[in-house]
């Protein structure tokens, strides 16, 4: 198989990864074109076990081009990382090109209000004290509604950028800010008193993000589009670069 395409994902691409976080490496890759051929059912996820700080693990190009007709919302994540491995060829170029017309705002949002609302409920809400780096799986999705919120528009991946473009409450900002700074010092935050500032932000983003998902534009890519891509990629770009066997 070959990669087309590789990133990062998770903390080091969110911007705030602690100096022992893994390596979060995701990539698409493609088969020679008999592969997509055969009649058999065959794996379409490659995991790769390796040691110390890497967790690697990749997509075949019809699966990624299935999950991205849905607007998947980690797939988006892999291709509009700021951390970028390797990129073979115009497939990830093209993919985000169409992503910026016709990705599903309500399905990022959605996804983005869960994730925030699960991690808050299990981790933080109702205690005395909360394992410390659960606000940023919080606060991230959090503001990445709060920037589709303000600007129509698909939000960055890194943490940092998203922060810049929007209005926020200053003793908000400077509750985070610290929060970040432990976090890229330290291996572990652990526990600790719960951080008012952030509760209350949370507590009302929650409120304003729900009502915002449920009426977010739901464009879809084509699926037109998408097998263009498909085949010139399988039966024109492939047959050239993976022969068969």
């Amino acid at each position: 198989m070959r990669i087309l395409y590789a990133a990062e994902a998770g903390s080091r691409a969110w911007g705030f990864e602690s100096p022992d976080s893994d390596y979060d490496v995701r990539f698409i890759y493609v088969h020679p074109r008999d592969w997509y051929l055969s009649i058999r059912e065959q794996r379409d996820v490659i995991e790769q076990p390796l040691t110390g700080l890497l967790d690697v693990s990749g997509w075949d190009l019809r699966k990624a081009l299935r999950l991205f007709g849905s607007s998947n919302p980690a797939l988006y994540e892999w291709l509009f990382s700021p951390v970028v491995y390797t990129e073979s060829g115009n497939l990830a170029k093209e993919l985000r090109i169409l992503a910026t017309s016709s990705y599903s705002h309500r399905a990022l949002a959605w996804h983005y209000f869960r994730m925030a609302q699960k991690n808050y409920g299990r981790y933080i809400r109702g205690r005395e004290s909360a394992r410390l780096k659960k606000y940023l799986y919080v606060v991230r999705p959090l503001v990445m509604v709060h920037w589709m919120i303000e600007h129509r528009a698909l939000p960055p991946i890194r943490l940092e950028t998203a922060l810049g473009g929007l209005n926020l409450p200053t003793p908000f900002r400077a509750a985070l800010d610290s929060l970040l700074e432990s976090k890229r010092r330290t291996p572990e935050l652990g526990e600790g008193p719960r951080l008012p500032e952030l509760d209350r932000w949370i507590e009302e983003s929650l409120r304003l993000s729900e009502q915002f998902c449920a009426n977010a534009p739901d464009e879809r890519p084509s699926t037109d589009d998408l097998d263009g891509i498909y085949r010139a990629l399988v039966f024109h770009g492939c047959a050239s670069v993976c022969p068969a066997g």
